[in-house]
């Protein structure tokens, strides 16, 4: 039986996580030396790689020493936070990364918070040394005072401290030492904190499900802690679920991590994390038991949702010209397969329309969904993103978020006053050395959808600007987030040059010429705070009559471009984002100019 310590690795974004966790492979005999090494190996997803964050904890295993270390790789984002949760119940242990230049983040007090919560002691590494703005000593001071707003103990504020550049491989224990080429200091010192997991193999079995996969062979997935005895494949057990029922079920295949593989075996041990096969309906905080002797283990709340949007069937002339999925029975499929993995989520049938409502953590857990679906040849329709809303004694409470934003000093006036005006209240001001100004805010979601556009023209992308979920506060009113109306065509057809190079001076324009158009659809951003209907596909008139300056050269500025984020942040109530593999298309709800008038007196 292997001594065994399971290790989460957890940090802000961009702190460094995947990177630390390539380091811990490459020096510990993962890969061969004919394999090819890939950055960030853990973010294996191709929206993961593209975007460089990680969405889907994941588990890999070293072997160090005489000890089996399980290693879990989590996301840094808020979105995906109910993730970091889970998982931090299953290790011993946590690697806390923060980046030496930046300090403790918003996600940082979040992923900390629950890590004591769980009485586990962390492990500091202070990553990115070599910066040459790095600061180490200011910011491990200013993780101690994290340590002591989250009410950690005396054993937990007793955390080491470890040095290091992931990208490098380098571990140390002095910042002024760089030399050494090895992580194998870090792996020291998780050692010394934390013993191997104690158990005995007779006791009653007992695993608590904290993650889940799919298997296109095998079905539905659980991933969880042995926390007591051992499990085998082929041996009937008993599951506890969270409502309090019991069912019976054979473990059909059993996996445990070695290295990046996930590996069929015959038993797992106490303390090992491992995959098992066998029930259908198995779900997040499910306890497998010893047959017949159920011994549950507390459930895990989900965290629940605070955003939603309505997935709707695509109604315009064009469906059907690149997708293969468009009916309300292939997205309600689609959507029932990812609610096998993705427990966040939570989708309920819209009555009287073909569509869903989809509720999740926030705009980017929603928006990996629909770019997954439409990577798989799906094409529908999305309304804006509305917050979800709560009644506690009967006060209306609203989702509140922490923002903290950098910007050159230039600029911070600017910015504070755009997010008072969403109802946001500045908490925190301070300046640094190199003319920039670091701001922290309370502000409501509602107010802050549709905002990052604003804030990069505003600060012409000098600005950095990081959102992380707070808690529900009371209702602050109605809010005005889009000031500019849109340009809308009100004919079918192609886009033409002429036609939209005297649509400019009305506005921004989001098409370019010979792009197929229809009625309803957005062509451009109004100036004005009117929606205005216009034809984009009108030609020059011919005629045998020439005249100085009639046959100029027409000059067109490159139309503005839309991510499938910025498309739902920017759309109002009334309109529709148009998602298809080949197309992200805005467009209003009622495509005909008559109806949507006679719509908007009622």
């Amino acid at each position: 039986m292997d001594k065994i310590i399971n290790v989460a690795v957890v940090a802000h974004v961009d702190a460094g996580k995947s990177t630390l966790v390539d380091a811990l492979l490459q020096q510990n005999g993962v890969f061969n030396e004919h394999d090819e090494i890939v950055d960030q190996v853990m973010d294996s997803d191709q929206i993961e790689r593209e975007r460089g964050i990680t969405i889907y904890s994941k588990n890999c295993a070293i072997r160090y020493k005489d000890y089996k270390i399980n290693i879990v790789d989590t996301p840094g984002h808020a979105d995906f936070s109910s993730e970091v949760e889970r998982i931090i119940r299953t290790v011993d242990t946590v690697i806390l990364i923060v980046d030496s230049a930046e300090g403790p983040m918003p996600q940082t007090r979040f992923v900390l918070s629950k890590a004591l919560e769980q009485n586990l002691r962390p492990v500091l590494f202070i990553n990115k040394i070599d910066k040459k703005d790095a600061r180490p000593e200011e910011v491990v001071n200013e993780v101690f005072d994290l340590f002591v707003d989250l009410n950690a103990n005396d054993e937990q504020l007793d955390f080491p401290i470890v040095y290091g550049v992931a990208r490098d491989g380098i571990a140390t224990l002095d910042y002024n030492d760089l030399n050494t080429k090895s992580i194998e200091p870090l792996l020291d010192v998780v050692l010394n904190q934390v013993s191997a997991y104690e158990g005995n193999e007779n006791d009653d079995l007992q695993l608590q499900v904290s993650s889940l996969a799919y298997d296109e062979y095998i079905g539905r997935l659980g991933i969880g802690r042995v926390t007591k005895g051992k499990i085998k494949s082929g041996e009937l057990v008993t599951l506890c679920k969270n409502d309090g029922s019991l069912e019976s079920f054979k473990v059909s295949k059993l996996f445990v991590n070695e290295g990046l593989n996930r590996v069929e075996k015959s038993e797992a041990f106490y303390g090992d994390i491992v995959t098992v096969a066998g029930c259908a309906d198995i779900s997040i905080g499910d306890t497998i038991c010893t047959k017949d002797k159920p011994n549950p283990l507390p459930p895990i709340e989900i965290e629940t949702p605070t955003l939603s949007m309505n997935f709707l069937v695509n109604d315009g002339p064009f469906v059907g010209q690149s997708g293969k999925y468009l009916t309300s029975r292939h997205i309600k499929e689609r959507l029932d397969k990812e609610l096998q993995t993705n427990v966040g989520l939570r989708v309920e049938e819209l009555p009287n329309s073909d569509g869903y409502k989809v509720s999740g953590r926030g705009e980017l857990h929603l928006s990996i969904l629909l770019e997954n679906m439409r990577r798989e040849g799906y094409e529908l329709c999305v309304s804006k993103p509305q917050v979800l809303f709560k009644e506690e004694n009967g006060q209306k409470l609203e989702p509140f978020e922490q923002v903290i934003i950098n910007v050159p000093n230039d600029y911070a006036s600017t910015i504070i006053s755009d997010i008072q005006n969403r109802k946001g209240l500045l908490m925190s001001m301070t300046t640094t050395p190199d003319n920039y100004t670091h701001l922290t805010f309370s502000a409501p979601t509602r107010g802050l959808i549709g905002y990052r556009s604003a804030f990069i023209t505003n600060t012409k992308g000098e600005g950095v600007m990081v959102r992380s979920f707070e808690d529900y506060k009371p209702y602050v009113g109605d809010l005005q987030t889009r000031k500019n109306g849109v340009l809308v065509s009100m004919e079918n057809g192609k886009s033409l040059g002429f036609s939209l190079f005297n649509l400019q001076d009305r506005g921004q324009l989001i098409v370019g010429p010979a792009v197929d158009i229809y009625q309803g659809m957005i062509v451009g951003i109004h100036s004005r705070d009117n929606d205005l209907d216009v034809n984009p596909c009108k030609n020059k008139q011919l005629t045998n009559t020439r005249a100085s300056g009639s046959d100029d050269a027409i000059a067109l500025v490159p139309p503005r471009t839309f991510t499938l984020e910025e498309a739902l942040e920017f759309i109002n109530d009334d309109e529709y984002v148009e998602v298809t593999p080949t197309d992200i298309r805005l467009r209003k709800a009622i495509l005909n100019p008559d109806e949507r008038r006679r719509a908007n007196r009622k």
